[in-house]
């Protein structure tokens, strides 16, 4: 195992022989005891952890698996937000018995990561623990056109948008978890499924479109469709009645539910799609919605808020099902409840 400073000099040349931007406002990057960073007005920050047998399995995740959802799934949450992302600060924790080839993976990933969204890794830390885990916080910058958007604007009235179909980052686990669930799909179908989970998008793009046209409240499906609705009715004191057509589940769900014994809106409502969610009022959700698919979404109106109070998450029968979704204290790992 390389020594403390030999591994961040490994990952910090990984990271930018993947394309990784060193930020046009990063005065001093990774290397010294801190980021400088020029300050661009309001800024959003939000930390996210990856955590070894909570959130992945290395038996399942490749390494640059691991490293690029670990930034994705930070930079979600700016996208609720309605914020562009600026920088990111990964703290790595690392156990005995991971190797150099897997550390210059994860860098890998990372800086795949943030090439794509062209986020400067601008520092971070590297410490000894008992599992793997990634803890990164981002940095994002509200746009002047714009404000940010919190889960509590919500209205009675409004229609709720979403970004794309739900359940396939669920599916893809359990494709992860059990190769046999994959007989019934074709080949196209069960890896668009698998990299539904193991490399999220962060759609930063689609959360400065809807934050533009009118969104009130908006949250990222990460701990499920039920569960992330309810957060939006808890903070804005509403009512949120969810009503998911076929075109609202990902494709080849039902057939992951259907080899594992399940109800497909059980795994539609299983979290880490990372979507968009938003209440938006019904004279901007045209708009709202064209906007949202010129950044290569596929939104759809999926709901409503009423006055009231709890969620209302349906299916395409018009059965209802409770929306709980993944508890981040009460399972180790997704789908997997303790």
């Amino acid at each position: 195992m390389l020594g403390e400073f030999d591994l961040i000099g490994l990952l910090r040349e990984r990271i930018a022989a993947a394309g990784a931007p060193e930020g046009d406002h990063v005065i001093v990057g990774s290397g010294d005891d801190a980021a400088v960073v020029e300050p661009r007005g309001a800024s959003v920050t939000s930390v996210d952890a990856l955590v070894e047998g909570v959130h992945f399995k290395r038996s399942t995740f490749p390494p640059d698996a691991i490293g690029h959802k670990a930034l994705t799934v930070a930079l979600s949450d700016l996208a609720a937000m309605g914020a562009q992302p600026g920088e990111a600060y990964v703290q790595l924790g690392v156990s005995d018995d991971v190797t150099e080839d897997e550390l210059g993976g994860i860098a890998d990933g990372l800086g795949s990561a943030a090439y794509e969204y062209a986020v400067s890794v601008a520092g971070g830390d590297v410490v000894g623990s008992p599992v793997l885990f990634l803890a990164v916080t981002v940095v994002g910058h509200l746009d002047q056109e714009t404000a940010y958007v919190t889960r509590a604007g919500a209205r009675e009235g409004d229609v709720l948008l979403l970004t794309g179909p739900v359940g396939g980052a669920a599916a893809g686990l359990r494709l992860l978890e059990d190769e046999e669930l994959a007989t019934g799909l074709d080949a196209a179908t069960r890896d668009a499924l698998r990299e539904r989970q193991l490399r999220p998008r962060a759609l930063t793009g689609a959360g400065l479109a809807l934050a533009r046209h009118g969104a009130r409240a908006m949250i990222d499906v990460s701990d499920g469709i039920g569960a992330d609705a309810g957060h939006i009715a808890v903070a804005s004191g509403v009512r949120c009645v969810v009503e998911l057509s076929g075109r609202d589940i990902a494709h080849g769900v039902d057939e992951v539910a259907d080899a594992a014994g399940k109800d497909p809106l059980e795994l539609a409502s299983g979290g880490e799609d990372y979507e968009l969610l938003a209440a938006v009022p019904p004279a901007s959700a045209e708009d709202a919605l064209e906007a949202v698919r010129r950044t290569a979404c596929d939104p759809a109106v999926v709901g409503r808020v009423e006055a009231g109070e709890g969620v209302v998450l349906r299916g395409p029968t018009g059965r209802e099902v409770s929306g709980d979704g993944f508890d981040q204290v009460r399972s180790r790992v997704r789908g997997e409840p303790t």
